[in-house]
């Protein structure tokens, strides 16, 4: 199984649009990917609602996809919760992740991801080589939140690809 897992909890975030567009876009592939989204989820503590997410997304799911905005140079806070609020830590164990980082500036969130993969390594996951940062990503998308350039769509294609082919 797949999780997609938007990586804020900003109402109406451009986060959100590119992980429903990963989720749209893996279903063309023919694959169901479950879709996490941090929106409206109490974090300041462990919550029955929680658990419940985990069980459904989080622990059936081998393979991860984070969707990562840029806050301060690195990711939000929030999601560094939800990592941090497992317990026991061990459902994230050795499942594989796929890192895209997101911003409205020029960097595609570089050092958001590179900060992210050290927290999922320790949390024993695999982070795939092929990290795409998007930059400008509130030009590159519709108002539906679908991407419109070319570019962009044939990269996240080929990222989507790898990640699936990866053993």
């Amino acid at each position: 199984m797949y999780t997609i897992i938007s990586g804020t909890n900003r109402p109406g975030s451009n986060t959100l649009k590119v992980a429903k567009e990963y989720q749209r876009m893996l279903a063309q592939k023919g694959i169901d990917a479950g879709l996490l989204s941090l929106e409206g989820i109490n974090l300041q503590e462990r919550t029955a609602a929680l658990q419940a997410l985990e069980n459904e997304l989080v622990v059936p799911a081998q393979r991860l996809i984070f969707i990562v905005p840029e806050y301060n140079g690195s990711f939000p806070g929030v999601l560094k919760m939800l990592l941090d609020l497992a317990k026991p830590y061990s459902l994230w164990w050795h499942k594989k992740a796929l890192l895209t980082g997101v911003s409205t500036g020029r960097a595609g969130n570089i050092r958001g991801m590179d900060h992210l993969t050290g927290i999922l390594n320790f949390l024993k996951i695999t982070v795939h080589p092929t990290q795409l940062p998007i930059s400008v990503v509130d030009k590159l998308m519709d108002e539906e939140g679908r991407f419109t350039d070319a570019a962009t769509i044939k990269v996240v294609q080929q990222q989507l690809d790898a990640f699936i082919a990866w053993a």
